[in-house]
């Protein structure tokens, strides 16, 4: 083959590739009547400096489909309705979070959503948090910067911090007005410029100083715009640690556990740079895709996801994880956090995956060499992701899926499978999310061999291979 078919040929495959990526949108926001007339009637409408978008569900699905994106999870949009007290806030807060839940009713899989709350009213804010993720099934929580001055961190939230700690809870915080703040400055220098970048990261870095996410490790936090200002603070702040606690005015920062359980959405503007800087404290699975649907104009967020599909596939380092990136890193994050079909007693560990049973004398430990047809190796890859981590979640007897692909073939998936018991693997291949994989794959594969194993070494065990996220 020459080079100039050589050339042609790789951009055909790009073409392919940047196509085919469907993604889940983890930051867009859903704009209600009733909560624009609660803003127009207390003069907050433009308190953001930018007037807010119209929005309707039918909009928003045209917008999905010419995007190829597959679910959007809406959150409320700034400002926080703190204005007329706590029962108005109550009030227009749970009328938005009773609509969301509708919304997603209405159309199964297209719409998540993250319940707002009533701050800076904790007490009302718990009661809210409880009811969104008990009881109308919301799959996280949205949490502005700050809440009329309250800003994430402060310690009058870590009650807030422990409910939603107990419930595993995706928290996607969202920048809104910085208080106090110039309105001189912001008169010439809209908020959405510089100042929301700058208060995003005012508020993780409250955060991380009162060692929040590490006391609260359960929680997973979303943070918006390529993480803000945050990856060129941390080496500053990380850099004058030391000098500071020296001095006795800082204490002990546990940067690791604060930072693991950060993920980034790639909303506002991401280039190949910002990538890498966020690569340099982060890895390629805590990377979401986000639009920031409506505020601006459906054609140009439809050219921004191609554009991005199109630098992910052509970045050597980056083109294996385009697809987890827009999509995989999503579909997990919030499979961990959704209560459907998820039985509440189930024991959970520190890390929020089902307490393991021991291996026991009938144990199974087993090769499943599958080989998947090409044309329905994306479709497979996604019911198989799927079926590997609910199952790791939530059965006790399940310990260890671990899949490989063939470099030179990746129809060719080899998984070891490991089951305390016979009873546990019994218990797994009739539960309702193994038999929704195997009904939906089964003429996606070509053949599957199951061959039984025997450990050379039982002492050794399999530790090695379960980690707190693993899935397929």
């Amino acid at each position: 083959m020459n080079k100039k078919c050589i050339i042609i040929l790789s951009v055909m495959l790009l073409s392919i590739s940047t196509t085919a990526q469907q993604a889940i949108d983890v930051h867009c926001h859903n704009v209600l009547p009733e909560f624009v007339d609660f803003l127009e009637e207390r003069e907050m409408a433009m308190s953001e400096n930018y007037p807010l978008p119209m929005w309707n569900a039918v909009s928003h699905l045209s917008f999905m489909e010419d995007a190829d994106i597959v679910c959007s999870v809406v959150s409320m949009p700034a400002p926080q309705p703190c204005k007329g007290g706590v029962e108005e806030c109550r009030r227009i807060v749970r009328h938005y979070n009773e609509v969301c839940a509708q919304l997603k009713s209405a159309y199964p899989g297209k719409f998540l959503f993250c319940a707002s709350l009533p701050l800076p009213y904790v007490e009302a804010a718990i009661d809210e948090a409880i009811y969104a993720l008990d009881s109308l099934g919301a799959d996280g929580i949205k949490l502005a910067t700050n809440s009329c001055g309250q800003y994430v961190g402060d310690e009058a939230l870590d009650e807030l911090m422990n409910v939603l700690n107990e419930r595993h809870a995706v928290v996607i915080l969202h920048p809104h007005k910085p208080v106090p703040v110039n309105d001189s400055i912001i008169a010439v220098t809209p908020l959405a410029m510089y100042e929301y970048p700058a208060e995003t990261t005012r508020a993780v870095v409250n955060m991380i100083m009162r060692n929040v996410p590490s006391r609260y490790p359960a929680i997973k936090f979303v943070i918006p715009h390529c993480g803000s200002f945050l990856p060129l603070a941390l080496p500053r702040m990380q850099f004058l640690h030391s000098a500071m606690v020296a001095k006795g005015v800082m204490g002990e920062i546990k940067w690791e556990d604060n930072l693991r359980n950060f993920y980034y959405d790639l909303a506002g503007g991401v280039t190949p740079e910002l990538l890498q800087t966020l690569l340099r404290f982060t890895s390629p699975d805590h990377l979401l895709y986000g639009s920031d649907y409506p505020y601006q104009s459906a054609e140009r967020l439809v050219g921004n996801i191609q554009n991005l599909r199109v630098m992910l596939s052509s970045d050597r380092t980056l083109a294996k994880y385009a697809g987890e990136i827009l999509y995989g890193n999503a579909f997990r994050l919030f499979a961990i956090s959704s209560n459907e079909g998820i039985d509440k007693e189930i024991p959970v560990n520190s890390v929020g995956q089902c307490a393991k049973q021991s291996m026991q004398a009938d144990g199974i430990v087993r090769l499943s060499k599958i080989e998947v047809y090409p044309e329905y190796l994306e479709a497979y890859m996604r019911f198989a992701v799927e079926v590997g981590e609910v199952s790791l979640r939530t059965e006790p007897g399940v310990l260890t899926m671990y899949a490989v692909a063939e470099k030179e073939n990746p129809c060719m998936i080899t998984i070891l499978e490991t089951y305390a018991s016979q009873g546990a693997y019994q218990s797994h291949i009739a539960s309702p999310h193994f038999q929704k994989y195997k009904k939906a794959t089964l003429h996606m594969v070509r053949s599957l061999v199951l061959s039984d194993q025997e450990p050379l070494n039982p002492a050794s065990k399999i530790s090695n291979f379960i980690q707190p996220d693993s899935s397929l």
